[in-house]
């Protein structure tokens, strides 16, 4: 029985990395002023009819804190990656001079900063909700256990180990929270 407890353990942990590794992607989309290659990461441009990633049609770089460019291997390129920054609504205008697309990130006001810490903790909240289904389903694992034969004392062993583990996750979310928005509201 302890193999199948360590078993479920094991699955809880690595899930919940997964919640934290997706928690993280997510904090580096929300840009808090800085020019940053991540920002264009989501973005798909039509290339012979097939979707493919900006970074895959052309090198994107960081000119100086402000200015991301995107100078595609190819000149025809242009228009289309233009056309799908203009549709991802990333809220910045592409310069495009004929050879390279520059994005001019603007600087954050102070409303639009609040506006990212409260995006950036929404995307923590869903992590923690995240986390505590993940919580409860490994709870309910234990009670089948249980069910089957599993020493009461051993299943209520196991049951604080899980929320031992979910404790440190949501922790996590909370650090990696708190240093973004300590991020988003430096000027």
């Amino acid at each position: 029985m302890s193999d199948e407890l360590n078993k479920i353990e094991d699955q809880l942990q690595e899930a919940m990395k997964k919640a934290i590794a997706h928690l993280e992607a997510e904090l580096v989309k929300v840009r808090a002023g800085k020019a940053s290659p991540n920002l264009v990461d989501g973005i798909v441009v039509d290339y012979y009819g097939s979707p493919v990633p900006i970074s895959q049609v052309g090198n994107v770089g960081v000119a100086d804190a402000r200015t991301l460019t995107i100078q595609p291997w190819e000149k025809n390129m242009l228009q289309p990656i233009e056309r799908a920054i203009i549709a991802a609504n990333i809220g910045i205008n592409p310069q495009n001079d004929g050879n390279i697309i520059r994005l001019f990130m603007p600087p954050l006001t102070e409303e639009r900063r609040k506006e990212l810490v409260k995006r950036a903790q929404g995307e923590g909240e869903h992590s923690k909700v995240a986390i505590r289904n993940l919580r409860r389903d490994a709870m309910e694992q234990v009670k089948k256990l249980q069910k089957n034969g599993l020493s009461e004392d051993v299943s209520k062993d196991a049951e604080k180990n899980i929320q031992d583990v979910t404790d440190r996750y949501i922790v996590l979310v909370d650090k990696h929270l708190a240093a973004k928005e300590k991020e988003i509201m430096t000027v």
